[in-house]
């Protein structure tokens, strides 16, 4: 079946997107559309965490959203945030991002290349620190097993939550593909489109959590990125549609 339409589960991009060339070259109509969306917990549900901010010395921020909702529950909770205190950031763009809150010069700010196990030694060299990470409500398990085996003391406290947007306007049965980005987007098809049969659907994931998710929800996973060959999400999908037209 020669694909015509393509949803993606995300916010529609820039006009330099690589899949808005995809759907000008295969001449196929692409629309975007975010399954699930971030909400904020409020500093009485972070209390019943038993979260006291003051008692940290360093932040671990793993994401943007994450240093939005620590310093908006700073505020919500009167905390000033000390001066003193050490930031460890994922990437160095997170570590940018802090200049939306604080001034970024002369603080205590460290960050790694890409991946969370690249700051293992960031935590080597500041072992003392008290440490705080602000996180969703789904921790990854590899955030966890690389904070087990650094040595240091370390406390989560979930300040937002991930959840399914409503989708009712959206006719699902209208897509050839449906391109999933995450576990709780495949969840969210299931939430809002509780009769949802594949049959000719071609359902595309990127990584092994949403392709175990997708299979879970009995899905017949047609498109997997990253791989060898297609490291981009629309690199399989352009690859997938060359070899479905021969």
């Amino acid at each position: 079946m020669k694909i015509k339409s393509i949803l993606v589960s995300q916010p529609a991009p820039n006009e330099s997107s690589p899949y808005l060339e995809i759907a000008k070259k295969e001449k196929i109509k692409i629309d975007f559309r975010p399954f699930i969306h971030v909400e904020g917990v409020d500093a009485k549900e972070l209390r019943t965490q038993k979260i006291d901010l003051s008692q940290f010395t360093g932040i671990i921020f793993t994401s943007k959203n994450a240093v939005d909702h620590y310093f908006r529950l700073a505020e919500e909770m009167r905390f000033s945030v000390p001066d003193s205190m050490r930031y460890i950031c994922q990437s160095e763009a997170i570590a940018n991002y802090l200049q939306k809150h604080i001034i970024y010069r002369k603080r205590k700010i460290s960050f790694g290349e890409k991946t969370f196990s690249d700051l293992l030694p960031l935590f080597k060299k500041f072992p003392t620190e008290k440490y705080l990470l602000p996180a969703a409500d789904v921790l990854s398990s590899d955030v966890q097993k690389v904070l087990e085996t650094a040595s240091i003391d370390w406390t989560r406290a979930t300040m937002y939550k991930t959840v399914c947007s409503d989708l009712t306007d959206v006719s699902i049965d209208d897509y050839d593909m449906l391109v999933f980005f995450s576990p709780q987007g495949v969840r969210s098809l299931g939430v809002n489109f509780p009769d949802f049969k594949q049959e000719n659907t071609r359902i595309a994931v990127f990584g092994a959590t949403t392709e175990q998710a997708a299979k879970d929800a009995n899905l017949r996973v047609d498109v997997m990125a990253p791989s060898k060959e297609s490291p981009s999400m629309t690199m399989a999908i352009e690859k997938f549609i060359r070899n479905n037209e021969k």
